[in-house]
């Protein structure tokens, strides 16, 4: 018979601790401040993540399209314009969240109940 060749495994995803494009964007928008109505301009967002140490020239796209995908999950709320472009603000319902969970701390966890066998 012939040879066996071994099959390279597959390369291993390197667990980063940076925080995800995500993250940074939530953290620049609510850094803005609840208090404005008008939310956070995209332009004024990428301004934000570049002082921030995050290359938007290089990933403007990754940008927009968090951008979209924050606003499609619900955690951020387009005020203005469509797409990425206009403005953004964190979502009502994710700003009622948060106070309750850094007060509550931890969740409960529910108890499972047994199934008894019918015999």
């Amino acid at each position: 018979m012939g040879k066996r060749t071994k099959v390279a495994a597959p390369p291993q995803r390197r667990n980063n601790a940076a925080p995800t494009v995500g993250d940074l964007i939530m953290a620049a928008v609510s850094a803005s401040g609840t208090h404005v109505r008008r939310g956070i301009s995209l332009v004024a967002l990428k301004k934000a993540l570049s002082k921030a140490g995050y290359d938007v020239q290089r990933n403007n796209t990754r940008v927009n399209q968090s951008v979209k995908s924050l606003v499609t999950k619900g955690s951020l709320q387009q005020v203005t314009g469509t797409g990425a472009l206009g403005s953004f603000r964190v979502s009502k319902d994710l700003q009622q969240r948060r106070p309750e969970e850094e007060a509550g701390g931890q969740t409960q966890r529910r108890k499972r109940r047994r199934r008894r066998s019918v015999a």
